[in-house]
């Protein structure tokens, strides 16, 4: 079902691909990283995927940056990170994944060729005393202060006690502990578990704020959610079903960014028969709000993927790509796929709520279902439209007028032409392709068509 593959988010044309990781802006052009397999075996080791972007929506895919090396510290995974521009080289602080070994230690490695391949990687200290009762220990993300250097670590202390682990350095040589940033007891906010432990941080300065956005995780599986720790409120960053794993650029032209993996809503048989698995999100502006939350909108670089407009109350798309805005008025949308396969976006701007019911979305069986529900949605005073919903085939990402946004994924057994019914003022837009270029034949076939 190729209408089901996403077409400008990024994402190879096979295999599987989770975590973003570190972003990094060299000579005006973004490199970003991502953890990726050949294929949809998830037993297969872990490397680093790159694609470069020059407006951070359309991508060229390169070969990957970096590989396990066999006889090294990372033999069984190059495990998530980030990425720092130094006048040494472009440095990668990452996980090496060892089988069998309790913590996946913080490894660095350095690229002479602008960031397009790293070198062998090697441990940058070590990893937790065994009296500190650390259950889980990984993903650097390291950022220049003044002076120096810090970076913090993910983790979970025995008790089920979250903890981002932060370490400073003058050089990015000599590193030292200095306790928690922040922790948590494991609980839940907003109906969301706020994890065990916590996985992939990073660390955002907005407005001379610190904003400390982790991954909620437990020894049993992913909690699932990504969380915001603002200086005095724990927030959600995206109250969808399937964003995870959230990686920052701390700086750009557009402000502070966050990319995150878009993971599947979907039975592993069907992902793992059609040979592809996960995606990049859509680039987020990160802003603060007037209570102090963090919020996302979309870049404004997507606009230039339009290629057509239409008034969306009632209309058909041709494509699955497209762009949908709601205005203010309290209604239901419904993007009809096919007999017996819709999918509701329902704005209550009294209640303040934004719905999004999936339940008929698919009459695939092996497709998840279930209904969203994002409080607080709509500030039409800081945004004309109370709702940017971006459907890159399977993929669906909505951004709402007051900041909040909402991933989910949806897999229609029939493709366009679909129907929009929509209120009075909405507007449909048709979207081009993003990731077109790849640069190399090696390890993307091209004789695999995406299904």
């Amino acid at each position: 079902m190729n209408h089901l593959y996403p077409s400008y988010h990024l994402r190879p044309p096979r295999g599987f691909i989770n975590d973003p990781n570190g972003p990094v802006v060299i000579d005006d052009t973004l490199h970003l990283y991502f953890q990726s397999r050949p294929t949809t075996d998830t037993s297969g080791p872990v490397q680093w995927g790159h694609a470069t972007s020059e407006d951070l929506v359309r991508w060229r895919l390169h070969r990957p940056a970096m590989t396990p090396h066999p006889a090294g510290p990372d033999r069984d995974g190059c495990f998530s990170g980030n990425v720092v521009a130094t006048s040494e080289g472009v440095k990668a602080f990452y996980s090496g994944h060892l089988e069998g070994k309790p913590y996946q230690s913080v490894l660095t490695a350095i690229s002479r060729d602008g960031g397009f391949s790293f070198g062998p990687g090697r441990q940058v200290f070590d990893d937790p005393a065994p009296l500190e009762n650390v259950m889980m220990f990984r993903d650097p993300f390291v950022w220049q202060v003044v002076g120096g250097w810090r970076m913090v670590v993910g983790s979970e202390v025995k008790g089920e006690l979250a903890a981002v682990r932060l370490y400073d350095s003058p050089d990015l040589e000599r590193w030292t502990f200095r306790g928690h940033l922040v922790e948590h007891r494991r609980g839940h906010q907003y109906g969301f578990d706020t994890g065990a432990g916590w996985e992939c941080p990073q660390v955002a300065t907005i407005d001379g704020a610190d904003f400390v956005i982790v991954s909620a995780w437990s020894q049993v599986g992913l909690s699932g959610s990504v969380l915001s720790l603002g200086p005095s409120q724990i927030d959600v960053v995206d109250g969808g079903s399937n964003f995870y794993a959230a990686s920052v650029l701390r700086a750009s032209v557009h402000g502070p960014i966050m990319f995150g993996w878009v993971t599947e809503g979907s039975d592993p048989d069907l992902w793992r028969s059609r040979g592809w698995a996960g995606a990049i999100s859509l680039p987020r502006v990160l802003s603060v709000g007037g209570d102090g939350s963090l919020l996302s909108d979309p870049v404004a670089t997507l606009a230039t993927l339009r290629t057509s407009a239409s008034s969306a109350d009632v209309a058909t798309v041709s494509t699955p790509a497209f762009e949908l805005q709601l205005p203010h008025v309290s209604g239901v949308t419904r993007i009809t796929f096919g007999p017996n396969e819709w999918f509701d976006i329902t704005v209550d701007v009294t209640a303040g709520t934004l719905t999004l019911d999936r339940d008929h979305a698919s009459s695939d069986p092996r497709a998840h279902r279930g209904i969203l529900i994002v409080p607080n949605a709509f500030d039409a005073g800081r945004r004309r439209d109370a709702v940017h919903l971006f459907m890159d085939g399977s993929i669906v990402e909505v951004f709402t007028s007051s900041g909040k946004v909402a991933t989910t994924r949806v897999y229609p057994i029939n493709p366009p032409p679909w129907s929009i019914d929509a209120p009075v003022g909405a507007l449909a837009y048709g979207l081009s392709a993003g990731n077109t270029q790849v640069e190399s034949a090696m390890d993307l076939d091209p004789d695999v068509v995406p299904a």
